[in-house]
């Protein structure tokens, strides 16, 4: 064992002499990570500033309008007002509002005769789900009113005199759909923009310590100290444990001070230190079996650095380092189960809305271990063949 760690602590040396090394995983990903906390500052919260385009100037074109600024949307729905639809679509367009809603003439009058005139939603291509609430507000309202006449409808066919039918409509405009769908996370917590990116640019770093590994093993390789620490009596069962372990070391120190940093200065938070702790060391992990990985499939220094820089990029963009997953199509989403960065940041989105314990880490771990186990399983059929005349 203590040749084991001497191993190790000879490449962790290397290493650290290496200050492309030392900002590569412990200064960039804190950099970048700070960037985009000071991006994001303030704007954890979802708002959409939406404008309105009353044609109609009717009863139901004002109960939209008052729907958009009632109690319920306070804080989340800001309304401005514009006379003509030229007016809203400039204002979309320069960024004054994030959508606006056309209301056309004769809305009210259409709803009366059976068939509302479509409410028209302009919106941006920057501003892509405040449009989508505009929509969702807009069909709901008109939904709710349909309901309201069918009810009066009905009561009316049932046998109620006509002149009970306004005190009807007043009582079924109180009333809602039985049947509503809101989106609702399991956890409380907002997530934070740095309690995402945090994690996520330091393992977008730490991945590059494949390259790192795998060229090392070759450049001494070529220097001739494999050869002479294997004709040892320590073995090369213990060299390859030993640089292992350093590149373990390395990989949990660089997403440890990533972590730190990020709690520590721009306030990331994760409601389980444990499971923070847990999913770090499982990459480093990940990381050793991808180094391992590299190393049987090339056979030079340049073939590993070419390999290892194809095998991170891939990695990062299916995993959604760059992005929310939320943000991503769902083949994208689905492609990122296949990754273990993807599982990770799987486990801190959840560690940083609030979920604890196994249910925030259990399957990001699970997924993290597939991953690897497929990983050393194909390592060990490729030195095997190798190794076969």
């Amino acid at each position: 064992m203590r040749v084991v760690l001497a191993i190790a602590a000879k490449d962790l040396r290397q290493r650290l002499r290496d200050r492309s090394a030392w900002v590569i995983v412990f200064l960039a990903p804190v950099l970048i990570s700070a960037l985009m906390a000071l991006a994001f500052n303030n704007n954890d919260e979802f708002r959409a500033n939406l404008g309105v385009v009353d044609l109609d100037r009717g009863p139901a074109a004002t109960g939209l309008t008052q729907v958009l600024r009632s109690p319920e949307l306070e804080g989340t729905v800001h309304v401005r007002s514009y006379g003509s639809e030229s007016a809203a679509r400039q204002a979309v367009d320069t960024g004054g509002v994030h959508a606006a809603i056309v209301v056309p003439e004769g809305f009210t009058e259409s709803l009366h005769g059976g068939g509302a005139q479509p409410v028209r939603v302009l919106d941006s291509v920057d501003y892509g789900l405040q449009a989508q609430l505009a929509r969702a507000i807009t069909e709901s309202y008109v939904a709710q009113v349909n309901a309201d006449r069918l009810s009066v409808a009905t009561a009316v066919a049932a046998g109620t005199p006509k002149t009970g039918v306004p005190e009807l409509a007043a009582k079924a405009a109180l009333l809602r759909l039985p049947e509503e769908v809101r989106a609702q996370g399991l956890p409380d917590d907002p997530l934070k923009v740095i309690s995402y990116f945090g994690p996520s640019m330091g393992m977008f770093f730490v991945l590059f310590t494949v390259g790192f590994g795998a060229r090392g093993y070759f450049i001494e390789q070529q220097q001739g100290t494999l050869d002479r620490i294997a004709a040892a009596p320590v073995g090369r069962g213990a060299l390859l444990l030993g640089k292992s372990v350093s590149t373990f070391v390395y990989s949990l120190a660089g997403l440890a001070t990533v972590t730190f940093v990020s709690w520590l200065a721009f306030d990331a938070s994760w409601a389980d230190p444990l499971g923070v702790a847990a999913l770090s060391v499982a990459m480093a992990v990940c990381v050793v079996c991808l180094t391992a990985l590299v190393i049987a499939l090339v056979r030079t220094e340049q073939q590993a650095q070419g390999l290892s820089s194809i095998l991170v990029f891939a990695l990062v963009l299916l995993g959604g380092n760059f992005v929310f997953a939320s943000g991503t199509t769902p083949a994208i989403r689905t492609l990122a189960l296949f990754t273990p960065n993807g599982w990770a940041l799987r486990g801190f989105t959840d560690l940083g809305t609030g979920v604890r314990g196994w249910d925030a880490v259990g399957a990001p771990l699970l997924g993290i271990a597939a991953f690897s186990s497929v990983v050393v399983a194909v390592t060990a059929l490729l030195l095997r063949l190798r190794r076969t005349p």
